[in-house]
This record gives structure tokens, sequence and C-alpha cells, in this order.
């Protein structure tokens, strides 16, 4: 016989993680936090459903790398919720997985000690355990689904949940999100069309079967029912910005003619904001201009913001990495958000009820 192999010759090694069922045993969702989960799933739904007229504003940064800033931005932001809740209903972003057009961090799941250690199973502890302490604070949270294994060890937890626009053609996301447990928004393509997202949109509503793993952590077959909360994000694509009046137009007739709903999001930066995140709050007054002026089919807002402005590189010496800054794209500051956020607010107050 051979001695040669002719599979997994790419593959230097497996190592055995925790099954999703055992994290959530020795991190569990229960009591006044898993009452928090539930009812925020439920508003998102109702102002996708227009059972609830407020606007829903997924805010925060581009990625958690730091859980102590993580807290003391979350502070802020339920402090800044609980004043503009009668017009807007603010959602935390936090980011656990980073796409990466080429190579970079990935994410706190899959490298939390920054240094492509990769302690994957760490990362997974790190981001249960501060999603659980937000959501006790009664703050609604939101991430990106990016690999299709981890919804299983952290989803209970999240609100509301984004596929990115890389990712929005892929038929494995499109069949985890049929599965999800939230609402979920497709992000239009990264060249700025719409027609894979409003694709997703459609297949997101069916039930699939598909390969993945099961609460034990055994691989099984998943049957899923379908998702009717899902919508489109608009992100702009290729240098070119799709957030105007015009573009929201656009948007929605080619909605209607797939015969999908005109649910709409915004995101405020990416190519909206020409990647520079100065221009967030311009992208939002905007918006806001457009639902004042009688928009009806924008329901909710994206933006990526920190305790401070900008972005930073990952040092060597990770003791040189500057709190409340991101590592991955550049953000608006707390300050501008709030700002931003309140004029939002006053322009609100009087025409949300007309919706």
């Amino acid at each position: 016989m051979s001695d040669y192999s002719t599979e997994n010759l790419n593959i230097a090694a497996y190592q055995p993680l925790i099954t999703p069922e055992a994290l959530k045993q020795r991190l569990p969702l229960f009591g006044v936090t898993q009452d928090n989960v539930r009812n925020n799933r439920e508003i998102i739904r109702n102002i996708i459903d227009r059972k609830d007229h407020r606007l829903f504003v997924v805010v925060g940064p581009c990625s958690i790398h730091d859980v102590d800033a993580a807290l003391e931005y979350a502070t802020k932001l339920k402090l800044l919720a609980d004043e503009v809740q009668d017009t807007m209903v603010l959602v935390m972003r936090v980011y656990f997985e980073k796409p990466r057009t080429s190579i970079g961090w990935k994410g706190l799941i899959n490298d939390p000690e920054m240094n492509d250690s990769f302690k994957i199973e760490k990362g997974l502890h790190t981001g249960r355990r501060l999603l659980l302490k937000l959501s006790a604070m009664g703050l609604p949270t939101s991430t990106e689904a990016l690999d299709p294994i981890s919804p299983q060890y952290l989803h209970d937890i999240i609100t509301w949940s984004a596929i990115g626009a890389r990712t929005t053609e892929s038929q494995t996301h499109r069949e985890m999100s049929s599965g999800l447990s939230s609402p979920v928004g497709f992000k239009n393509g990264t060249d700025g069309g719409l027609d894979v997202a409003i694709n997703a949109l459609k297949a997101v509503a069916s039930g699939h079967r598909f390969l993945g793993i099961d609460p034990e952590g055994k691989v099984a077959i998943i049957h899923t029912t379908g998702n009717a909360h899902a919508h489109i994000v608009l992100r702009g694509g290729n240098g070119i910005t799709n957030y105007d009046a015009t573009s929201v137009a656009v948007c929605e007739k080619q909605c209607i003619k797939a015969g999908v709903a005109t649910n709409i999001m915004i995101d405020c930066s990416h190519a909206n904001s020409s990647k520079d995140p100065a221009l967030q709050p311009a992208v939002l007054a905007n918006v806001v201009d457009q639902i004042v002026s009688g928009n009806k089919s924008i329901i909710g807002v994206m933006l990526e913001s920190n305790i401070h402005f900008g972005r930073q590189d990952i040092p060597q010496d990770l003791s040189q990495l500057k709190y409340g800054v991101s590592v991955t794209d550049g953000c608006i500051g707390w300050e501008t958000t709030e700002i931003a956020i309140r004029a939002a607010h006053l322009k609100l107050q009087n025409v949300l009820g007309q919706r």
C-alpha cells in the first residue's frame, strides 16, 4: 500500500474547542438579561413591521478589541439611549469578527490577545461575557455574522445582525441567516449594486437545509424556517454613495419590483462617507432630513463611533495602544456622536408619529 495521503495535506493540526452548550452553561443567559434580549428583538421587529415608528440606530466601535473601553462606551450610550428613546432605539455595535480584504487582525474572537496567538476559545468566552454585561444594562446589541459556526456560541444575546458586503452574495451566509433568531440586515455589494442584497432577502425568507453544528458541537443537518425580518442596508460602493433621496428611491423601486418589503437602512460609514469618518454626521443629517420630508422606507441607520476619533494600527508593543481608538475602520468620537444623535432626535420629534 502507498504511504501517500490525499487529504488534509495543508492541515497543520486540529484543536478541540468547547461546545456551544458548554460555553452557555459556563456563561448562561437568564432572568432579566434574557428578558432584555427578547424585548429588544421585539422592538426591532416592530420597527421593521411598522408597528413602532422610531428609527433604530446601530452605533458603536467598528470592532471591539478592548473590553474596558467597550464597557465605558456602553455606559455613555445607555444614557444617550434613554435620552432619545421617544424617537430612536440605539443598538450598540459589538463586532467581534472582521472580514479582511487580504490579511490582518480578524477580530476579538479569532485573536483576543492581538498577537497572532489565535486563542479562539478565550475569544468566545470574552465575547460572550461582554455581551451578557451589555444586555444586563438593557442595551440592545448587534454584530456581523461572519463565521457560520460562531452564532451557536453567541447569537442568543444578539438583538440585530449584519451580513457584510463581502458575504451578502454567499449562499452559506444566506442559509445561516435564515435560521438566525434576530432581525438581519444585508448590505449591498462592494460594487454598490443592489441585486445581490435583494436576492439575499428573497433567499433568507425561505427555509433551508445545510451542514452546520448543533448545540453539542456535533456536525448536523440544520433545518431552518426562514427569517421574516431581513432588510437591505445601503452602504455605497466603488467610491459612490447611495444614501441620497434619489438612491433611496431607486432602492425602493427595485425592492417593490422584486416583491420584497421596502425596509431600508443607511450605513453612514464605508463608501457613503467616502471612508472619512468625519463625514458620517453629515450623512446622518441628510438621511434624517429625508424622513422629515416624508420618506417612510428608511427604518434605521448605522454609525461607526468610539470614545475617541480616528483609527490606529496595532503596535508591536500593545501597551502603546491608544485607549478608545479603533484598530480597524476610523470612527467618530463620542462628543461628535452625541451631537449628531441629539440633532437627529430634535428633527424627528415632530414627524415619526406620522410615518
